[in-house]
């Protein structure tokens, strides 16, 4: 079914110049009850529309699994494009039959309404369900969901549609790239199989060398650094599987870490899994077609050494299908950089984060892309400098769900407390462009709402639906704790977060207020009174006051110009009060320093479920 699809919109994007890519993931069960006549109708609908309102650049199909119950998956067909895209005030009418959108713009294209509505009919009728993100002039993507009953256990593995392309294209063939730098390593104990691969890449140019079995690849990965290594299975003496573990261990080897592609011909997805285990890049089946090649090679070698040429001889354009393998996530946890996380943790569960926008008297700024912490602080400290942040637009929102769609199928944005910014307004209006972005209102600011989006990615780390991580993070909400001890109140007042005759009475009196999160709203907790470690000590004891009811599984000191001794100190008196698991230190972001000044420092925690 699939390979069908792709001969027919290959030659329709070749003939735009586009470049046409296809991701199909390895875990698909091999046989699928379903309408094979139905799915192609609507994959060939969707695709055509996407090489019709796309000038330039590429079209993309990648199809994903997702197990549902028993024998039941979910399999995610997805059609992205970087054409025109879709106005968002058409997105509604866009599956209404007939409806044309931008008729200016699209005048002398031929009308999709009737198409789309089809699709959106055939899809229902078989149980699934379409969504649609856009952004105008950028692209579109469109993601169909079907529920189909698996009729095998076995795994579709790598799909070899490029070999499906090339036997019906045959009389076209030409070399995809050059790579005159890029060194390769073929391995096999058949020195016919050796001549012929050898030949099979002779117009990409790269520079070839040979081993007629494992012992002479390791005498040879000894003394030449290679991009990448073709290696036969089965070989006498030292197989491929054998070579490969000596490879990554050898000792004063130059490719412990180069990509090895195994060459064999035990086919089927049992097999393929075997080989990823023992830690092999890639597959190829015998006998292997230069394209095949071709395209394996694409996959590994580093980008600087690759040249693309067209079939007509053209630089830097990509004609045929691209395979792929970069695993689109199915859910992406995304937030703000006010939520003060450290980076290690948005790294290891992937997620990402838009900058908040510091406003200074000389210029606008990302935060902690284009102006750290350390800096706005110092520049607090002029008597005549003015800072403050604010939340991005809803354009700079759409721009960042648009390339964070390209990672992942849906999104759930955990924005900062309404009631203190403007981003939770501005992502909202900005998701309306997509539909399957879900905004969530976190009531909280700095690493309260860090604790939130961490929770959460965790979660979706898991496999947790977006229904029951929506649900929890409204039960997260309740229970975090989101306070902070402010030591001088001149920045509050220069940010407008409170007026200066109350930072006057504050600054005379020596008090220090307690900043905490209700009902999404700014408000003073407390108010303490006295010198700073007075303070500290206080404040340190009202926030962890009840101690039974604490979640110690992790705990946030976030703070703005405090030195590694204050830290220390702050540390041994909550220590003394709750033995935390972990204990993160966290510096507050550009935009949250720049409202609260130097000396502040927060508690930030959950309490356990009732």
């Amino acid at each position: 079914m699939l390979s069908d699809i792709v001969n027919m919109i290959w030659v329709r994007a070749r003939e735009k110049g586009l470049a046409f890519h296809i991701d199909v993931e390895r875990d698909i069960p091999t046989r699928l009850y379903g309408d094979e006549v139905r799915i192609k109708q609507i994959l060939i609908n969707l695709l055509n529309n996407a090489v019709k309102y796309t000038e330039e650049g590429s079209v993309n199909l990648s199809i994903q699994c997702r197990q549902k119950e028993d024998d039941i998956v979910d399999i995610i067909y997805t059609v992205s494009d970087t054409g025109i895209g879709i106005k968002k005030e058409s997105i509604p009418y866009l599956f209404t039959t007939f409806k044309r959108v931008d008729e200016e713009k699209n005048r002398y294209i031929e009308g999709t309404g009737l198409g789309l509505s089809i699709v959106k009919q055939l899809v229902t009728l078989m149980g699934g369900d379409i969504e649609v993100n856009s952004v105008y002039t950028k692209g579109s993507t469109f993601m169909v969901t079907l529920p189909q009953k698996a009729m095998s256990d076995a795994q579709i593995g790598e799909l070899d549609l490029e070999t499906k392309h090339t036997l019906r294209s045959r009389t076209h063939y030409r070399s995809l790239f050059e790579a005159p730098k890029a060194r390769v390593l073929i391995v096999d104990d058949n020195d016919a199989n050796l001549m012929v691969a050898e030949k099979l890449l002779q117009d990409t140019k790269v520079q070839i060398d040979t081993a007629t079995g494992g012992q002479e690849c390791l005498r040879m990965t000894l003394q030449t650094r290679y991009d990448v290594i073709f290696m036969d299975h089965l070989m006498p003496v030292m197989d491929g599987v054998e070579c490969l573990r000596h490879l990554r261990t050898q000792s004063g080897g130059l490719n412990n870490e180069t990509p090895v592609v195994v060459l064999t011909a035990n086919a089927g997805g049992d097999n393929q899994a075997m080989y990823r285990r023992e830690g092999f890049d890639g597959y190829l089946l015998k006998p292997v077609s230069g394209s095949q090649l071709e395209t394996e090679l694409l996959r590994h070698l580093p980008q600087e050494l690759v040249k693309m040429t067209s079939l007509s001889g053209d630089k830097d354009v990509v004609v045929g299908p691209v395979l792929g393998h970069e695993k689109k996530q199915l859910l992406m946890i995304t937030t703000d950089s006010v939520s003060d996380l450290p980076p290690q943790m948005t790294a290891q569960y992937q997620i990402a984060v838009q900058p908040y926008r510091v406003l200074t008297d000389h210029g606008e700024f990302w935060d902690g892309e284009e102006i750290e912490s350390d800096g706005v602080l110092e520049y607090l400290q002029r008597s005549d400098s003015h800072v403050h942040s604010d939340s991005p637009e809803a354009s700079a929102y759409e721009a960042f769900f648009a390339e964070q769609l390209t990672r992942a199928q849906h999104i759930i944005h955990i924005s900062m407390a309404s009631g203190a910014s403007k981003g939770f307004q501005s992502a909202s209006e900005a998701s309306g462009a997509f539909d399957n972005v879900a905004v969530v209102d976190s009531g909280h600011l700095s690493s309260g709402m860090g604790l939130i989006v961490y929770y959460a990615a965790q979660e979706a780390a898991l496999g947790v639906s977006a229904e029951e991580i929506l649900r929890d993070i409204e039960s997260m909400k309740a229970r975090t704790r989101t306070s902070f001890v402010v030591e001088n109140t001149e920045y509050l007042a220069r940010s407008g977060r409170i007026p200066p005759k109350v930072h006057a009475v504050c600054k005379t009196c020596m008090l220090h207020p307690v900043i905490v999160l209700k009902k999404s709203r700014m408000t003073v907790g407390a108010i303490h009174m006295g010198m700073r470690k007075t303070v500290w000590k206080r404040y340190i004891r009202s926030a962890l006051r009840h101690s039974a009811a604490i979640d110690r599984r992790l705990l946030f000191i976030t703070y703005a110009g405090l030195r590694p001794g204050d830290l220390d100190e702050i540390a041994a008196q909550v220590r003394q009060l709750v033995p935390f698991e972990k204990v993160v230190y966290q510096k507050a972001s550009p935009a949250i320093s720049a409202n609260c000044g130097p000396g502040t420092f927060g508690l930030l925690f959950l309490e356990k479920e009732v």
